[in-house]
């Protein structure tokens, strides 16, 4: 029979990216399940993109729950958990707290086949699903079995992001302000740094456009010992380690575009909307058909070569796979945004 909760905790503690495939799994318990509350556990430095999405209701950030988590849930009115990532504490609080319904995989780990009564069984390994297109399993339980086209879960985020007037004047004089976001903090293959150099010179022919390099400040620094051509070139700007998570996603929501490889800020631009462009390998299970950027501007490149010789076992950052996509070919997905840009000014 189907269950029916008012108040759902969803823990999601890991990359932002994975939270961000997470959220379309939100919008459609709010549908299941009209009036109910629905809370996320994440950590604390994925707390702010959590805040910006509207069917979320409240944050829990890991950090301030401490090893507490049976207190939290008992002192709570929290009558579902959902673990989206395996959770063996949490799983635990939730059965000795009581918790009405207690929802994981129980084909990932033993201990959510002993502690989770609505129990749903998938393998992530032999899915052909997009990764936030696996999340709709945890939702069984409510007897509800329909996996969302791409196109649905892009049509499912709900963001009310502000607009930060700081960020605006510093736009406000290019006529298209390109994101660069050229690192992966060791989640993806990345397009090497050389091919992003190479666009950024034949771009700085575009008459007004501006490039933001964006990146946590160890990722600045690599940059400027790796990358010098790149930061030397008049139109392009050095943010690195220079803001928070929240107001990363007012910049991004606020700029024109975005590049990136499989990284957080990809997935989190494509979900908020943005013109977005995802740089992937067509090796499993790193390959756009588990980790396409998702969103109604959204698209994806890759090499429609098979995988270079080992491609899955190597432990580097970029490949011959990465290598295969094209300066010319995301040069015209750039020009295409200009186009668009130009005929529909913001």
């Amino acid at each position: 029979m189907p269950i029916t909760s008012k108040h759902i905790l969803i823990s999601r503690t890991d990359n932002i990216g994975d939270i961000v495939l997470t959220l379309p799994m939100a919008a459609r318990l709010k549908e299941l399940n009209p009036g109910v509350r629905i809370s996320m556990l994440c950590r604390r430095y994925a707390a702010d993109v959590v805040r910006y999405c509207d069917d979320i209701d409240d944050v829990v950030e890991e950090e301030d729950v401490g090893e507490n988590l049976y207190g939290f849930l008992r002192a709570s009115d929290i009558d579902t958990v959902i673990l989206a990532q395996p959770n063996r504490d949490l799983a635990k609080a939730a059965f000795f707290a009581r918790v009405k319904h207690r929802i994981g995989n129980a084909r990932q780990k033993v201990y959510q086949l002993i502690y989770c009564n609505d129990r749903v069984r998938f393998s992530k390994g032999l899915s052909e699903n997009h990764e936030s297109q696996i999340n709709f399993e945890f939702l069984r339980p409510y007897g509800d079995s329909h996996i969302p086209t791409r196109q649905e879960i892009a049509d499912s985020y709900h963001f009310s992001i502000p607009v930060d007037a700081g960020i605006a004047a510093e736009f406000a004089p290019h006529a298209f302000n390109l994101i660069l976001h050229t690192k992966s903090n060791g989640h993806g293959r990345e397009w090497p740094v050389e091919r992003y150099t190479a666009l950024a010179q034949t771009l700085q022919q575009q008459p007004g456009l501006r490039i933001w390099l964006t990146g946590s400040a160890d990722e600045g620094k690599w940059l400027e010992q790796h990358a010098g051509a790149l930061l030397a070139l008049p139109h392009v700007i050095n943010t690195c380690g220079t803001m928070s998570l929240a107001r990363l996603t007012q910049f991004i929501a606020q700029a024109d575009g975005l590049i990136a490889s499989g990284t957080g800020p990809l997935h989190l631009s494509a979900a908020i909307g943005q013109r977005t462009l995802g740089l992937f390998p067509p090796t499993r299970p790193m390959h756009p058909g588990r980790w396409a950027a998702l969103g109604k501007r959204a698209s994806n490149l890759c090499t429609d070569q098979p995988s270079c010789q080992g491609c899955e076992k190597l432990r580097i950052m970029t490949c011959d796979c990465m290598l295969a996509i094209s300066v010319q070919s995301v040069l015209d997905v750039v020009q295409g945004w200009i186009a668009d840009r130009q005929a529909s000014p913001q």
